[in-house]
């Protein structure tokens, strides 16, 4: 039997989710704050964590963290309002499995922890566990805009070679894609492709994770550990997140690229290794090494090629595409037959700006297909945060207030920057050329969700 548990503040919550579970044949345990959670987990093995966003000692994403650096191979699902779907991206990028919104709607919630247990139990069982493909991985869906074949060219181009690359964008985008894309018509295509999430991986975690580590050589290393860069011989070595590297992890992994030799953690013993490395990141790594937070020589040595995968509101032409593909892959998870989405609900899709990109579209027709009780997903199955942010606009379109109009576009420069540097609020002021204060005053007075 899996043992769950579930964080939440509110007992009615907690109450339901135990109460569901139980039926479904889970061992369902509760608690009401991240402190209490985090004892009971250095006490109690669980196989999944259903948590709460807002908790009343420390948000989620600081527990999330705690969690991931005690028991990083424990799944954790994070439960969110629609005002906080910025968050809950952040959240993906610090290895949450996935989001669940609220009001919380209990065959989505079983859908997401089944998934998060097969994927747990495929991970725990396979030593090469980052070769393994997510039910949940965005397949290789080639998009029509301009921005899809230019990506489509660059890849082609490249991906023949043994160059290095830096895939950019914004978190949800597809940057993994685009790797694996290049790994399968590259040389290497026979042999394995290893994805790592650096931004789930603590600096203690890191060195072993990367290039393993020999017995003995610290607490609880009570066997040798071969690291990803053994794991992916011959193949390809995908880094994502790679700007949350530590400094003294970026020193051997520049060694290792410079080299093509490893060595691990309490060895003296070199390694020959044979991978092709392949990067990606949501900040721009060239402001990261002008602000000293990355090194300079490491970031030219991954920078034999770049290539940037564009947000999705900068590629409308894709999101039918996109969200046709997530309502076939939706029809066979819930074992429904919704067949097309009505021309509103089009619309509302181009019209809104997708903070959370690939994922949260996969994610909102996921739900749609969930609520729709017809053929057809009308304007009735879509979330209150679309709908609210396309009435938004609609406002600004036809008004005729020129005050408004200015304070408007300042306001989307502000969040379109935020955006860009991951809502790191000094990275942002600096590309604004305003002062922190004066950045701080501006997010409070049009109330922007950071």
């Amino acid at each position: 039997m899996k043992k769950v548990l579930i964080i939440d503040d509110d007992p009615t919550i907690c109450m339901m989710l135990q109460g569901l579970l139980k039926r479904k044949n889970f061992d369902a345990d509760t608690v009401f704050s991240a402190g209490e959670a985090l004892k009971k987990l250095e006490i109690q093995a669980f196989d999944l964590v259903l948590s709460d966003f807002r908790l009343p000692d420390f948000d989620g994403l600081e527990l999330l963290q705690k969690i991931k650096a005690m028991l990083p191979q424990v799944p954790v699902i994070i439960m969110t309002s629609y005002a906080d779907i910025r968050t809950a991206v952040s959240a993906i990028k610090m290895g949450a499995f996935e989001y669940v919104t609220k009001p919380l709607n209990p065959d989505e919630i079983l859908l997401l922890i089944n998934s998060a247990l097969e994927k747990s139990e495929l991970l725990q069982n396979s030593e090469r566990a980052k070769k393994i493909k997510s039910k949940h991985t965005i397949e290789f869906v080639r998009g029509n805009s301009s921005n899809a074949l230019q990506i489509d060219q660059y890849i082609k181009l490249v991906a023949p070679t043994d160059m290095s690359v830096i895939i950019e964008g914004e978190s949800g985008t597809g940057k993994e894609i685009a790797a694996r894309r290049i790994h399968a018509e590259s040389n290497r295509k026979k042999k394995v492709f290893v994805a790592v999430d650096c931004g789930a991986l603590s600096t203690e975690l890191a060195g072993s994770e990367l290039f393993g580590h020999a017995k003995g050589s610290f607490t609880g290393a009570i066997n040798d550990k071969e690291g990803q860069f053994e794991a992916a011989k011959g193949g390809t070595l995908f880094l994502d997140e790679i700007g949350n590297l530590s400094y003294e992890i970026q020193v051997k992994l520049l060694r290792a690229l410079q080299e093509r030799k490893i060595r691990r953690i309490g060895s003296n013993k070199d390694i020959d290794v044979d991978v092709r490395i392949l990067v990606a990141t949501n900040e721009d790594l060239s402001l990261s090494v002008s602000n000293g937070e990355f090194r300079e020589d490491l970031y030219h040595r991954l920078n034999e090629f770049k290539i940037t995968v564009p947000a999705l509101r900068n590629r409308v032409e894709d999101i039918e595409l996109f969200a046709n593909y997530f309502l076939e892959l939706s029809n066979n998870e819930l074992h429904k037959n919704v067949s097309k989405f009505s021309p509103e609900v089009l619309e509302k899709f181009k019209d809104y700006s997708w903070p959370g990109n690939l994922r949260e579209l996969r994610n909102v027709v996921r739900r749609s297909v969930l609520l729709s009780p017809e053929k057809q997903i009308e304007i009735s199955s879509l979330a209150n945060e679309i709908l609210r942010e396309n009435k938004s606009n609609d406002v600004v379109l036809e008004g005729s207030n020129l005050k408004l109009i200015q304070a408007t576009n300042e306001k989307e420069l502000i969040i379109n920057t935020l955006r860009k540097v991951n809502f790191n609020k000094s990275k942002a002021a600096r590309l604004l050329n305003i002062d922190r204060k004066t950045l701080y005053n501006k997010i409070k007075q049009y109330g922007i969700k950071v």
